[in-house]
């Protein structure tokens, strides 16, 4: 089987939006993803604040890297979000996936986006669907 690592810097290389995001990757393990990230002047809303997408995008990262940890293709079919803390321009912030639930074919997946104060700021839950495609060398 294919390392965990070694899918995910797979999946990064083609992966320009989370390039643009300026994502960093800290921990990868079966199941298991932590990434990070700072929050830039472009990627804030009207009101001067991140916009929702970027947390949701961050949290959408990890997911995507966790669940496809584990070697084979593995695909969104629900998501949701809950934020939590307003984010702002140079806050710094970090996205835990942790696997809740693994079948032949879903996962579950939880991902807790906290900032440079650990503070919680957002919460994530996904399901993805488990292809029969599998991560090659």
């Amino acid at each position: 089987m294919t390392a965990p690592k070694t899918i995910v810097d797979k999946m990064y290389a083609k992966d320009t939006f989370s390039q643009w995001l300026g994502i960093s990757i800290e921990k990868i393990d079966d199941g298991y993803a932590k990434i990070n990230m700072t929050v830039r002047e472009n990627m804030l809303n009207g009101f001067g604040i991140a916009h929702g997408g970027i947390t949701y995008s961050l949290a959408d990262s990890a997911f995507a890297f966790a669940s496809n940890s584990q070697g084979r293709h593995a695909v969104s079919i629900e998501t949701s979000i809950s934020h939590t803390k307003t984010v702002k321009k140079g806050d710094q912030l970090t996205a835990e996936a942790k696997e809740d639930h693994l079948s032949n074919r879903l996962g579950i997946y939880s991902i807790k986006v906290s900032n440079q104060e650990n503070e919680i700021v957002a919460l994530f839950k996904g399901t993805v669907f488990r292809k029969e495609t599998n991560w090659e060398e």
